[in-house]
């Protein structure tokens, strides 16, 4: 069974193809789990023939999940919700606009520069942040469930991470942008948003055929960035009660799937 994840504030999200647990650590100590079906788009297994398409069904179902986790924790447990995450958001949202909306600069190098400056912010609020090692603490009972091993002793970086999304998007962002370029349609709302869409599902049919082959020269090359970033930035080694908070949500996701944990 393949699983999935994210870090909450204070805690871990994990998902399997059919449900989610989550498990936060509160202000007083106590850990609250909680879980559910995951929601799946009508005619899935029709569209997740369809390349492009079915890379944005996998993100919309993964996304799905988030409103679901939100009502049962009760609070703001999402990392968006951190205000600092929030404030990171916002200014490199206005810096990248800026950027694209300037008639300097090639297309290229407006991507590559966008990329940076896009990620710089958040980079900086994560590094060496609670949510940081609360990353990392779900990446270790991801591998440690995956590889039969103690979570503690597994790397808390993993080559399925969403950062590892950040060559592959990079990639067919340039890609798509050039192309409205060179059709003259960079300044209209619809064939942006449809190239957007196009890009990001491009992105996940690249990021799937990573996964499958991950010995491959190609995808070693374009998981290397955000290997980097998860080693740098966004993951941290997590404390034994972090860890401990992994485990439950893995625990938790376990029993619905009637499997028990190995390690």
């Amino acid at each position: 069974m393949q699983l999935g994840g994210m870090a909450l504030r204070d805690g871990v999200l994990l998902q399997s193809e059919e449900y989610w647990a989550a498990a936060v650590r509160r202000e007083g100590g106590a850990v609250e789990v909680s879980s559910g079906r995951r929601v799946l788009l009508p005619a899935r297994d029709s569209l997740k023939r369809v390349p492009v398409i079915r890379g944005l069904v996998r993100l919309a179902e993964v996304l799905a999940v988030l409103p679901a986790v939100r009502r049962a924790t009760g609070g703001r447990v999402l990392p968006q919700e951190d205000p600092r995450m929030l404030a990171a958001t916002a200014a490199t949202a206005m810096a990248t606009l800026a950027l694209r909306s300037s008639k300097r600069g090639s297309p290229l190098f407006k991507e590559v520069a966008a990329a940076g400056i896009g990620l710089a912010p958040l980079l900086l609020v994560l590094r060496d942040s609670r949510l940081a090692r609360y990353h990392g603490a779900e990446h270790k009972s991801v591998a440690g469930y995956e590889s039969g091993v103690e979570p503690a002793s597994a790397g808390k970086e993993h080559n399925r991470c969403g950062s590892n999304l950040v060559a592959p998007l990079l990639v067919t962002g340039m890609v798509t942008n050039v192309g409205l370029r060179l059709m003259g349609a960079q300044r209209r709302p619809f064939a942006t948003a449809i190239a957007g869409l196009i890009s990001i599902g491009s992105a996940m049919e690249l990021f799937a055929w990573m996964a499958r082959h991950e010995d491959h020269p190609l995808a070693r090359a374009l998981r290397l960035p955000g290997l980097e970033m998860q080693r740098l930035f966004t993951t941290s080694e997590p404390t034994t009660e972090q860890l401990d908070v992994a485990n439950m949500a893995l625990q938790e996701l376990l029993r619905l799937e009637g499997e028990t944990a190995t390690a």
